[in-house]
Order: C-alpha cells, then sequence, then structure tokens
C-alpha cells in the first residue's frame, strides 16, 4: 500500500472503463481521474486549455480525450493538445496500487475533506 507522499483517492472499480470523475480540491479546481479502456488510469486538471471545458465530460479515445465544447482532443499522458491545436492541461502524477487510486499528494494542494472520487 502506498503511503507518505500519495494521497488515496478511492477504488478503481468507482470508474467504468473509457469514463472519467472529478475530485474536487482547494481553489474551487477539480481533477478529472480518466480509466481507459485499456486500464489505465490518468489523472489532469479539469479543463481544456482552449476554452477551458470540463475534460471530464468528454469521450476518451485511447489515451486522449475530446473537450465537449470545440471537440479539442488533449493526450491524457501529456496533457498536451493534439493535431493542429496548441496547448497543455497541467497532469497530476497517479498511481494504482492494490485496487486504489493515489495521487501524488504535493501536486494536489489541500485537497476538499471527502474520501473517495465524486461522480
Amino acid at each position: 500500500m502506498l503511503t507518505g507522499k500519495w494521497l488515496d483517492i478511492g477504488p478503481t472499480t468507482q470508474i467504468q472503463p473509457g469514463s472519467a470523475r472529478t475530485l474536487p480540491v482547494a481553489g474551487g479546481e477539480e481533477i478529472a481521474v480518466f480509466h481507459t479502456m485499456r486500464g489505465e488510469f490518468y489523472a489532469l486538471v479539469n479543463k481544456c486549455p482552449h476554452k477551458a471545458g470540463p475534460l471530464s465530460e468528454g469521450i476518451v479515445h485511447g489515451d486522449t480525450v475530446s473537450c465537449p465544447l470545440h471537440n479539442w482532443r488533449i493526450s491524457l499522458r501529456t496533457g498536451e493538445a493534439q493535431g493542429d491545436d496548441k496547448g497543455c492541461t497541467p497532469t497530476i502524477p497517479m498511481k494504482v496500487d492494490a485496487g486504489r487510486m493515489f495521487l501524488l499528494r504535493e501536486a494536489v494542494v489541500g485537497p476538499v475533506a471527502q474520501s473517495g472520487v465524486a461522480a
């Protein structure tokens, strides 16, 4: 089990493959946690670099997500906009251990006191 510098955000079963959930953090920001169809997990700030669209509401394609506002495709691995679009969404280091998801504590400043990922 990971401890110390990692923040436990709940079991992997909370997020169905091909979807995302959000985690509120201090300051009104949200982190989007994605579960790909290949079983990989990624975490990004829940804002498209174009017009701050909610990436968690987009469609997951492999290791990218399409922003629901203007269809920008964002890499879940790097946060970089794909194709001709330019911009980057911050990524949050994430690990999965023993069926639980963990975010790097220092990357999540002051998480809201809540267990698990909010729907």
